[in-house]
């Protein structure tokens, strides 16, 4: 009597596994490349936008000294002494310079965040401090400016250079000082609402994983350890 013959194993076919395996180097490289051109290209980047963000104060300042209303001032010489007042008590021009000053400051946020962006076409750290950093230096600078380059502010040598009884201008002044973090605040919100609408998606690692289609099915189906589906 002869034993019966055992059939050999079936080979396994390694394109029945190729579901198990792990994902080629290419794609996890380019997963990694989603995370950014790196920290230190990211912080010199950053030093660019607050430098330029910053030196446009100088414009702001510029447009605010050349828009703001000019608030109307009387000198008067009393025994001797001058004393300087309001010539319109009632008169809105004061708020309006700090108004002005906001507007403009929000304008700019507005700008400085959209070519940010534009530029970039991605969100971090880095750049939001750049924003930020550079839109409270550039408000700095053109409130300076805009101070330099408007009335004197020697009233009482003004009002004394003009006559008694003319009308002159009063100093350019920013009376509600908050207006200073109108630009960085109005950057960072336009930068962070354009980075979540229009900025790159993380990759979603289980449907670009090595499961999401086996060699006899689709949508992440497992199979078996010989290509069968389990029970």
């Amino acid at each position: 009597m002869t034993a019966p013959l055992t059939p050999p194993p079936p080979p396994h076919d390694q394109s029945q596994h190729q579901a198990w395996q792990a994902p080629p180097a290419a794609a996890v490289g380019g997963a990694y490349e989603q995370d950014g051109p790196g920290m230190k290209t990211e912080v010199r980047e950053a030093a660019v936008v607050t430098v330029a963000v910053a030196l446009s104060g100088v414009l702001l300042g510029l447009l605010w000294w050349w828009l703001a209303p000019h608030v109307p001032l009387v000198g008067d010489q009393v025994d001797k002494a001058w004393v300087v007042y309001l010539k319109d008590t009632e008169g809105e021009q004061a708020a309006g310079v700090d108004g002005t000053f906001t507007l403009l400051a929000l304008a700019f946020g507005v700008v400085s965040a959209v070519v940010a962006f534009l530029l970039r076409r991605r969100g971090g750290v880095p750049i939001v401090v750049a924003l930020g950093v550079g839109g409270l230096l550039g408000s700095l600078l053109a409130w300076r400016l805009g101070v330099w380059l408007g009335p004197s502010q020697n009233v009482v040598a003004h009002a004394k250079a003009v006559g008694k009884g003319v009308t002159f201008s009063a100093p350019l002044k920013l009376g509600a000082k908050g207006a200073l973090l109108t630009w960085s605040i109005a950057a960072l919100v336009v930068h962070l609402g354009l980075t979540a609408l229009f900025g790159p998606r993380d990759p979603d690692s289980y449907l670009e994983g090595p499961y999401e289609q086996g060699p006899h099915g689709e949508h992440g189906e497992h199979h078996g350890p010989y290509g069968t589906p389990p029970a």
